[in-house]
This record gives structure tokens, C-alpha cells and sequence, in this order.
């Protein structure tokens, strides 16, 4: 008799939480499912808004793993749990984690910020970073890494970035050199034009158009300043800049054009 009660409980326990099992099985499957299809559909829509490779499964696995969180949630709500006891503690652990690394996670968003828009891209020469200048070796989750002309590497925090002026100077595609050159006060200015002119005219990356316009820049204490900016491809920079101020110099060389530079007069007294 005893053991007839027992099969008639368990009965009905089984009949009770069938359902309950039944739904709880689908809920999984189909949320998983679901959580998956989503996470894969963020990733594609990354991919088309040509955010980095790098990014894109972070991004998307984020969105997998919330989704199933929440899945497991309503799981538990089916079986009577107490699901706000679970926000709390998903809550709290946020919390906690976020106060923990917030400098990192400052540094994670900007290097996300910077991947969607785009200010830069790898190969770009840039000022970044409060005066940080080189060419974009890498856009990392945290930090962007630069490489300078003396071959250092510098390592930027995303952070320190975004929060600074961003100064992409290949960003354009032609990029004008700035130069200035500075003459005696006796010099001829037309003669000093031409000189500079035809450098410009010579030099293999100085492009035709913008043209070269060379204009007096500033009257100064020693010398009349002749200021230049021929345009060039944004990768020429550097050495259409080398060229223009090595023969620029022999130019005035040659044409008898003298370059002031700071005179010491020392008069001895005589005992």
C-alpha cells in the first residue's frame, strides 16, 4: 500500500513538472538557437560597416553570452525561482568588475570608437596621444601602437587618444609641406622666389597641382622669412621636406644669397 502512495506521488510530481520540463528543453534549444542566429547577424553587420576582424567576434560573442544569460533566466523563472536574487548578483559582480578596471575598460570602449569610425587606419601618419607622432602599425583592443621614423615604438592608450586632438596627416591623400625660409634683408626677394620655385619645380614629388606659391611670411629681427608649402602624396612627406631644405640651400649658394644666422660681437678692454 505504502509503495502504490509512493508510485501515485511521484506520478503525480512527474505530471506536475512535465510541462514545466518540456517547456524549460524548448526554451533552451530555441533561445540558444536564437542567441546564436543574433550573435552571427551582429557580426555580419560589423563586417559590412568595415569594423576590424579583430573586433568583430569579441563584439559578437558579447551579444551570444548576454542573450543566454537571459535565456537561463527565464529558465529559472519557470521552475519558481526567484530571478531579481540573480539580477542582483549579475548586477553586484558588474559592479565590481567595472570599478575594478574601469582605466581598462575606458581604453576597450575607445578602442572600439575608434575602430567603428575610423579616424585612422593602420598605414596612416598621425598626431595623436597629446603630440604622439608616427605611422599606424596597429589598432589594438586597448592601446594603438606607432611606429616613428627613428624606428621607436610607441604604444598609445585608446583612452589618452579619443580624449586628444586626432591629427591624421595622410588622412587626405596630398599633404602640403609646410617650410619657410628665411633671407638677408640685403637679399633680393625675387631672385630668392625663383630659387625656390624651381627646387620645387625639380623635386620628383612636389606635385603640379596645388601649385607652388611662395609669399613673404613674417618681416623678422635678422631676416625676411619667404614661406612655401608645395604639395605632395601624404607617404612623399618626409622626403619632399628633406629635399626642398637641403636644395633650397644650395640654390641660395649658388645664386649669392646669404642666410642670417645670430652674430656675436665681443669687444675686449684693455687694461
Amino acid at each position: 500500500m505504502e509503495n502504490l502512495l509512493n508510485f501515485e506521488e511521484l506520478s503525480k510530481l512527474i505530471t506536475g513538472y512535465a510541462p514545466k520540463i518540456v517547456g524549460a528543453i524548448i526554451t533552451l534549444v530555441v533561445g540558444f538557437w536564437l542567441a546564436n542566429k543574433l550573435a552571427k547577424l551582429v557580426k555580419k553587420g560589423l563586417q559590412n560597416k568595415g569594423v576590424d576582424a579583430t573586433v568583430q567576434p569579441f563584439l559578437a560573442s558579447i551579444v551570444s553570452v548576454g542573450l543566454k544569460i537571459l535565456v537561463l533566466l527565464s529558465v529559472a523563472g519557470m521552475f519558481g525561482f526567484e530571478t531579481t536574487s540573480f539580477v542582483a548578483i549579475f548586477g553586484a559582480m558588474a559592479f565590481a568588475v567595472g570599478l575594478a578596471l574601469q582605466g581598462s575598460l575606458g581604453h576597450f570602449a575607445s578602442g572600439v570608437l575608434l575602430l567603428i569610425f575610423r579616424p585612422y587606419k593602420v598605414g596612416d601618419r598621425v598626431t595623436i596621444g597629446g603630440g604622439e607622432t608616427g605611422t599606424v602599425e596597429a589598432i589594438q583592443i586597448f592601446n594603438t601602437v606607432l611606429a616613428t621614423l627613428d624606428n621607436k615604438r610607441i604604444i598609445v592608450p585608446n583612452g589618452v587618444v579619443t580624449s586628444n586632438v586626432i591629427t591624421n596627416i595622410t588622412g587626405q591623400g596630398i599633404v602640403g609641406v609646410e617650410l619657410s625660409f628665411g633671407i638677408a634683408y640685403a637679399a633680393n626677394i625675387d631672385k630668392a622666389r625663383e630659387v625656390i620655385l624651381k627646387v620645387a619645380e625639380d623635386c620628383p614629388w612636389v606635385l603640379d597641382e596645388p601649385s607652388t606659391a611662395v609669399f613673404v611670411g613674417e618681416l623678422a629681427d635678422s631676416s625676411v622669412n619667404l614661406a612655401t608649402r608645395p604639395f605632395c602624396k601624404s607617404e612623399d612627406y618626409w622626403q619632399t621636406l628633406f629635399y626642398m631644405q637641403e636644395h633650397v640651400k644650395k640654390g641660395f649658394d649658388k645664386a649669392g644669397i646669404d642666410i642670417p644666422f645670430p652674430n656675436v660681437t665681443v669687444h675686449m678692454a684693455k687694461a
